[in-house]
């Protein structure tokens, strides 16, 4: 092969693998990124709520992403803690799981601390949460932070009483079986129960608050190019300063959202001793 013809294979085969590495830059730009949410609520609710959101958050920054709701919070679990999905709005002590397990990264969270709540019948005489000893409790599920992890331990450690939990999938279940006499009391936290029918909301008091601690995040894997963390942070920041955005945000609820830092927020959690109430999925 002369000089010439040479030099002309070698150019048609540095321009092949140029367009090929475009195209596939091209590929991994569009396809689109996963976005789990913890099922606090019905399928069909977080659809309402969180498709419109990431389509828009899709708009501002030119990124594409598509909604994942799994069947249960255990199931939510299993994804994460298996580093699934790509984005993942979950718990606080999910967080503190999602280090350990993968690295996620909180992105971005609400400023309104969250708190558990135990609720029981409005017509029910019960005065003091020692009066639950020995009785049947409902629960979305064993790891719902602030509906059921937090509040377990409390009951255990602060107010030294036992209970028979009973794991119901979603908030709303759990309003349900104490509305109904079903369990003598439920946790959830007080932004789902504010969700609930009028009439479901007058059906229930409630018993107890447990102290605050910071909102659920929006975490991102460890996979996702940090440029693309910052792009999404950025963007939802945007959003939530633009007032014509807020009905968008605000059913999350993330009405004043500011930067996530696992060591500030979720890090703290470690030294409650909450992995003794952590519930492990068994294995597939």
């Amino acid at each position: 092969m002369n000089t010439r013809l040479a030099t002309l294979v070698l150019r048609c085969v540095a321009a092949a693998l140029a367009a090929c590495s475009l195209s596939i830059a091209a590929a991994v730009e569009k396809t689109p990124f996963t976005v789990a949410v913890v099922p606090q609520f019905r399928a069909e609710e977080i659809h309402r709520v969180w498709a419109p959101l990431l389509e828009r958050l899709g708009k501002e920054t030119g990124l594409s992403f598509v909604l994942s709701v799994s069947p249960s919070i255990p199931a939510f679990e299993e994804g994460m803690l298996a580093g699934r999905p790509d984005f993942a709005y979950m718990n606080p002590y999910h967080q503190v799981m999602g280090m350990r397990a993968q690295g996620y990264v909180p992105l971005v969270r609400d400023t309104k601390p969250l708190s558990g709540i135990l609720v029981v019948r409005k017509d029910d005489p019960i005065k003091s949460v020692k009066e639950l000893d020995g009785k049947q409790i409902a629960f979305p599920a064993p790891n719902a932070f602030g509906a059921s992890l937090w509040i377990r331990a409390l009951l255990d450690k602060r107010e030294g009483i036992k209970i028979k939990p009973v794991y119901v999938k979603t908030h709303s279940n759990a309003y349900r079986h104490a509305a109904a006499g079903l369990s003598a009391a439920a946790g959830g936290i007080e932004s789902t129960l504010g969700e609930e029918p009028p009439e479901m909301q007058s059906a229930l008091r409630v018993l107890l608050e447990t102290p605050g601690v910071p909102p659920h995040p929006l975490s991102a894997h460890p996979r996702v190019p940090p440029a693309t963390q910052r792009a999404v942070a950025d963007a939802l920041l945007r959003m939530a300063a633009d007032p014509s955005l807020k009905a968008l945000l605000g059913d999350i609820p993330w009405n004043t959202i500011v930067r996530a830092d696992h060591a500030r927020d979720y890090q703290p959690l470690e030294k409650f001793g909450l992995d003794d109430y952590v519930v492990r999925a068994p294995p597939p």
